[in-house]
């Protein structure tokens, strides 16, 4: 069964999704604007903005590795938390996107379908 909103409610959330959006497109406008008048990027605003990806890549991978179980051996055996460490042991030696993604991949299954089967 579905439920319908409202007019108002339903107009409110339009409204909140518009408003979001123009927020949105206005800010990631501004910076492609300010980037495109300045000719350099100074070095206080350059050194801090290296720890973007690394943040975001943690931002969004982290969460999903690491889960809560029911104890702390549940938690480390995780298919999941290896095949990302070995990922990561790859990322960091070798510096190579093809070669992180294709190795995590290929732990995560090994992991998953043949040890942990």
């Amino acid at each position: 069964m579905t439920s319908v909103l409202p007019l108002g409610d339903a107009v409110r959330v339009w409204v909140a999704v518009l408003l979001i959006g123009v927020a949105t497109y206005g800010f990631r406008l501004s910076f492609i604007h300010l980037f495109g008048r300045i000719d350099e990027v100074p070095a206080r605003v350059q050194r801090p903005l290296r720890y973007v990806p690394p943040a975001v890549l943690a931002a969004l991978v982290l969460p999903d590795l690491v889960t809560l179980r029911p104890s702390v051996a549940a938690t480390l055996l995780d298919e999941r938390l290896i095949a990302g460490a070995v990922a990561g042991a790859v990322a960091w030696r070798t510096e190579n996107v093809f070669a992180t993604i294709a190795v995590g991949m290929g732990a995560l299954w090994l992991f998953r379908f043949v040890v942990f089967a």
